[in-house]
């Protein structure tokens, strides 16, 4: 039964999921955590820090690890965890693996038409909007605490994020230089 909601959901999430895979962040969120309870809020997180560290799109990579996370959550054993991202990974690439198929045969033919100029400009604000609601979504007392409950982990996960932002907006700095330096941070001062 876990197998096919997973097929579902994350079939679902590769059919909605424009913008690629920070775009899909907050519906993996609210499917995963808030509607089928398959992790923790704090098991997604670390999901998606683990996503982003590792090579390739960290949609398919959130969906490989909650596959597999969410079936061995359910008390099923790790080879039936493996089967788990095995179904998630497919099923979030089968729908975008399939409209590729059919939109490149008609998309080469119709690009310059002014409707399908329209339809992607449109789907911009879109794309923009989920990204901020990822951003937004991981922007909880599980990620940055609280003053109330840890002011010091509090101040030090602001610190970094704020780091973080302005060393890549400002600065240019290399993404992984900013993963180590703030893990480095992380693990000294927390």
């Amino acid at each position: 039964m876990i197998f096919l909601q997973l097929f579902i959901t994350f079939f679902q999430i590769g059919l909605f999921g424009f913008g690629g895979g920070y775009a899909m962040l907050s519906m993996i969120q609210s499917d995963v955590v808030s509607n089928h309870h398959w992790l923790t809020s704090g098991q997604f997180t670390d999901i998606v820090a683990i996503s982003q560290m590792t090579p390739g799109p960290i949609g398919i990579n959130s969906a490989t690890y909650v596959g597999y996370t969410a079936v061995v959550n359910a008390g099923y054993p790790v080879w039936a965890g493996v089967l788990g991202s095995f179904v998630a990974t497919l099923s979030v690439i089968l729908p975008s693996f399939v409209l590729m198929i059919i939109i490149s045969r008609f998309l080469m033919k119709f690009k310059n038409h002014p409707v399908v100029e329209d339809v992607f400009t449109g789907l911009r604000p879109a794309v923009v909007g989920l990204l901020a609601a990822a951003a937004l979504l991981l922007c909880t007392a599980d990620n940055f605490s609280s003053p109330d409950t840890d002011a010091w982990q509090f101040w030090i996960s602001i610190g970094l994020f704020a780091f973080t932002f302005v060393g890549q907006r400002t600065y240019k700095m290399n993404p992984i230089l900013l993963i180590v330096l703030c893990g480095v941070a992380g693990f000294l001062l927390l």
